[in-house]
Formats: C-alpha cells, sequence, structure tokens
C-alpha cells in the first residue's frame, strides 16, 4: 500500500469521525432545545452542514442518534467507575462512591435538558443495551467479582449482583431526577442500604 493510499484512507477516517461527532453534537443540543419528542432528524441535520444523505449514512433515525449519545455517556463515565474502586478501600465503599459518582454524573448530564426541555417532556428511557453500556455492566461485574474473591464482599454470584445494583441505582436516579430538589445523596444512602441491607436496614419515615 502506497503512502499516498495510507495518508488517503487517513483522511477519510477523520472525515467520517468528525460528521459523526458532529450529528452528535447537534443532536445533543436539539434534543435539550427542543425535547426529544419534538425534535426530528431534518431539526439535527439543520445544526450541521451536512447533508440528509449524509446523515443517513451514519444513523438510521432519531432514536439511534439517542442511542449513540447514551453509548457516548457510558464510555464516559468508564473512567470514573474505575477510578471508584482504585481509590476505595472496601466493598461498600466502592459501591457508594460507584453509585454517588453515577448520580452526580446523571445530574451533571441532565443539567441542560432539565433546564431547556418543553413543559412536561420527560427524558427519553434507552430499552437496548448499547456496547458502551455493556462495559460498564462488565466492569461492575468483574469489580464485585475481584472483591469476592479478595473475601471482602459476600460470596454471590457477582453477575447477578451486578445487574440487581445497578437495575436498583437506575431506578432510585429516575425517581431522584423527578423530584426538586435533586438530593443525590439521600438517593445514594437509601441505594447502598436497600443493597446491602434489604428493606430492614432502610430509614423509616415519621408518621404523618
Amino acid at each position: 500500500m502506497s503512502q499516498i493510499t495510507v495518508l488517503s484512507t487517513g483522511k477519510r477516517e477523520q472525515t467520517k469521525q468528525a460528521n459523526r461527532q458532529a450529528i452528535l453534537d447537534a443532536a445533543r443540543e436539539v434534543f435539550a432545545e427542543m425535547g426529544y419528542e419534538t425534535a426530528t432528524v431534518r431539526d439535527i441535520i439543520r445544526r450541521t452542514e451536512l447533508s440528509v444523505g449524509a446523515f443517513y449514512n451514519y444513523f438510521r433515525s432519531r432514536e439511534e442518534v439517542f442511542e449513540a449519545l447514551a453509548d457516548d455517556g457510558a464510555r464516559r463515565f468508564r473512567p470514573i467507575l474505575r477510578a471508584c474502586w482504585e481509590e476505595a478501600r472496601d466493598f461498600e465503599g466502592y459501591l457508594r462512591a460507584a453509585i454517588q459518582a453515577y448520580y452526580d454524573f446523571v445530574v451533571d448530564e441532565h443539567e441542560n435538558w432539565e433546564a431547556r426541555r418543553p413543559a412536561g417532556e420527560r427524558h427519553p428511557h434507552i430499552t437496548n443495551q448499547t456496547p458502551e453500556m455493556e462495559r460498564v455492566f462488565e466492569e461492575v461485574r468483574d469489580t464485585f467479582a475481584a472483591a469476592i474473591e479478595r473475601g471482602g464482599a459476600p460470596r454471590v454470584d457477582a453477575d447477578y449482583l451486578a445487574a440487581a445494583c445497578i437495575a436498583i441505582a437506575r431506578e432510585v436516579g429516575d425517581r431522584m431526577m423527578a423530584r426538586r430538589p435533586i438530593d443525590t445523596h439521600a438517593a445514594c444512602d437509601f441505594a447502598v442500604k436497600l443493597i446491602l441491607g434489604g428493606i430492614p436496614s432502610l430509614p423509616r419515615l415519621n408518621p404523618s
């Protein structure tokens, strides 16, 4: 392969990456300003210098663009998750740090959306497991397995434990985002206590 061919291939790949990123950047702005339900593919395209045909070279639908944004968020969260494990003293410390970091990340990611979304529209949910979301799951599962192997965590099925912890953190996080004011520390404390001790460990509400 000649040097010219290599340079040409490299240039095309850079252009493809730049175009894809331009679409994602535009979509993030459009979804925040117009709302996910209202925004269309054409609205996204108008924020770029790309043609309709160029858009469909990268994404097949508005839903696919949103999933790509979620995938990007998961990719950026993974190093944060890994740092929680490296800095944790024990299993509970990791669990609390990881869930707190997740809630802080969610608040930061949704701050613009929450401030500018159309009244009454909820943030859409991702129903498919994206590749980076799957890697986040694997990161948590492998960390749990390592903690169990070291004797620092209960000897349970790491695969099921990771699935349960992620589900609890995600669902509690969704309710946290629907409340005002948003209290990430209270949500984290609730999720951690539920995971570690079950319902008996949760603080009781005062009678109304």
